[in-house]
């Protein structure tokens, strides 16, 4: 869902813990540079933060937004209400709602917040234990990785950070289906998903 600023109104405000994003617009051209409809370009997932809510009350302790303004930031799919606010694409979203920070164009460089953890998947295998090629259609989705890096844990009743339960280095086996998924440079893939979505550490 849009919602359509009125012309007359040109600054938007958050409150409590929402932050505005100012949305990268999508991409109008295959890499072979054919021009797609609106309808196939994907949805952009990240974005420039232009304002940040005031925080909120947790217990007795007021939380701050933990994002800074102009901070370039990756966000859940389909989270946030999208605005168009002085002839550009925003986002309203709770802080929650933001994945990580992007502090270069690499995602191996992502900053996961909150409970999240930054996963460099496995390769997939290219055979079958009986020697089968498999194709990249026919290929297992791995669900292992290594973490890259980790959140700094979800906030306790009190206002306080909780640390992870996994560091940087380990081994996992997640779900299969949770988390977003994000290219790297040179084709690798990665995942970041809640620790919640861990189920076990390999080792």
């Amino acid at each position: 869902m849009r919602v359509m600023v009125d012309a007359q109104y040109t600054v938007l405000k958050p409150l409590a813990d929402r932050v505005l994003v100012k949305i990268k617009s999508s991409e109008e051209k295959t890499t072979g540079g054919i021009l797609l409809p609106t309808t196939a370009q994907s949805r952009p997932q990240g974005g420039e933060v232009v304002a940040i809510g005031e925080g909120r009350i947790i217990g007795d302790k007021k939380v701050d937004v933990s994002i800074q303004v102009g901070a370039q930031v990756v966000y859940s799919k389909y989270a946030g209400t999208e605005v168009e606010l002085n002839d550009y694409n925003h986002l309203v979203l709770k802080e929650d709602d933001i994945i990580g920070i992007l502090e270069t164009d690499d995602v191996k460089d992502m900053k996961p917040l909150n409970d999240r953890v930054l996963i460099k998947v496995a390769e997939a295998e290219d055979k079958t234990p009986g020697g089968l090629l498999l194709t990249e259609t026919t290929k297992e989705k791995p669900s292992t990785g290594t973490v890259v890096a980790v959140g700094p844990g979800p906030l306790d009743e009190e206002g306080n950070r909780s640390p992870l339960s996994v560091s940087a280095g380990s081994t996992v086996l997640y779900s299969k289906y949770a988390g977003s998924e994000f290219k790297g440079a040179g084709g690798t893939n990665y995942i970041v998903l809640r620790v919640s979505d861990l189920m076990a550490v390999l080792s």
